[in-house]
């Protein structure tokens, strides 16, 4: 048995397919396959279903597959045992972040952090929580950016910052004549919100109080997953929206008109480095959350927003 066949039998469980797997691990598919029938015939049990599609793991496999990532876990702990004893910084950083967070963290972060810290590379994807979830279990990505709490004991949350939501209302709507909103105030049916698979979609319906299936008026639907277009389907067909607070920054004079502030105690969203409890790299992550922190504004970070 060796790391690699592990690394192999890990990789073709993540991805379910041996293909997809060799090309991860930078290896051919027949090289992959061999060094996996390999570890079969060494443990004398087969590890994966080959006839079915996609590959999955027989239920000893499963078990097996499982003690190989807590084995990889560790030597990858090894590995940071040395690391950490450099002075450079070093290594890859594979971040999960959702859409409704990265245009207003990821351009303030990549830049001072290359300049930083040369010798790390990070790897960056946009993705919904239940596809950061997924792979933060998989090991996949190491770690991810998210609103939370998440109630998933398998995950760990380290808190980054609070961040306020908002009204966007159009001029023609009711909500324009008030100065502050209450959640009642808003009316679903007139409301521009994300589609599924968005946390901050069953957010703002959550403000709202109303569990519906609705994303735009009664006569039309409409299906994104970006901020910015909820913003411009306002600006050219009224209604309203929900923002949240990194989301003003941008605005012109014009678009800050329409902004309508909640009354206290406003809506919130907690913001959070959500790692496998199995996770490795934590000097990374630790530098991550440090350069994150160093352009949030205190507000953001006061723990009273919680309630």
């Amino acid at each position: 048995m060796s790391l690699i066949q592990f690394e192999y039998i890990v990789a073709v469980d993540t991805y379910r397919s041996f293909v997809i797997a060799a090309e991860k691990c930078f290896v051919t598919q027949p090289t992959l396959s061999m060094q996996i029938q390999k570890l079969e015939s060494t443990l004398g049990v087969k590890l994966f279903n080959r006839t079915r599609q996609p590959i999955l793991p027989t239920e000893v496999g499963n078990d097996v597959i499982a003690q190989a990532r807590v084995l990889l876990a560790e030597h990858q702990k090894i590995k940071e045992i040395i690391g950490s004893r450099n002075k450079d910084l070093m290594g890859e950083l594979k971040i999960g972040i959702i859409p409704t967070v990265a245009p207003y963290i990821v351009p303030k972060i990549i830049s001072q952090f290359i300049e930083k810290y040369p010798l790390v590379k990070l790897v960056i994807w946009e993705e919904t929580t239940e596809q950061i979830i997924q792979h933060l279990k998989s090991e996949v990505i190491d770690c991810g950016i998210l609103s939370t709490p998440l109630v998933d004991s398998q995950l760990m949350e380290t808190h980054l910052f609070y961040e306020k939501f908002v009204a966007y209302v159009s001029k023609s709507s009711d909500l324009a004549k008030k100065r502050t909103l209450h959640p009642n105030d808003i009316n679903i049916d007139e409301l521009w919100i994300l589609n599924e698979g968005h946390c901050m979609r069953d957010q703002v319906l959550n403000i709202c109080q109303r569990r519906e299936n609705a994303i735009g008026f009664k006569h039309y639907e409409y299906n994104t997953g970006s901020i910015e277009t909820l913003k411009r389907m306002v600006d050219e067909n009224n209604g309203a929206t929900i923002l949240p607070e990194f989301a003003l920054n941008d605005l012109t004079k014009s678009q800050k008109d329409k902004i309508r502030y909640f009354k206290s105690p406003q809506p919130a969203r907690e913001i959070s480095i959500v790692t496998n409890k199995r996770f490795v790299k934590r000097r990374l992550i630790e530098t991550l959350k440090s350069e994150i922190l160093e352009f949030i504004p205190c507000n953001m970070k006061d723990n009273k927003k919680k309630s």
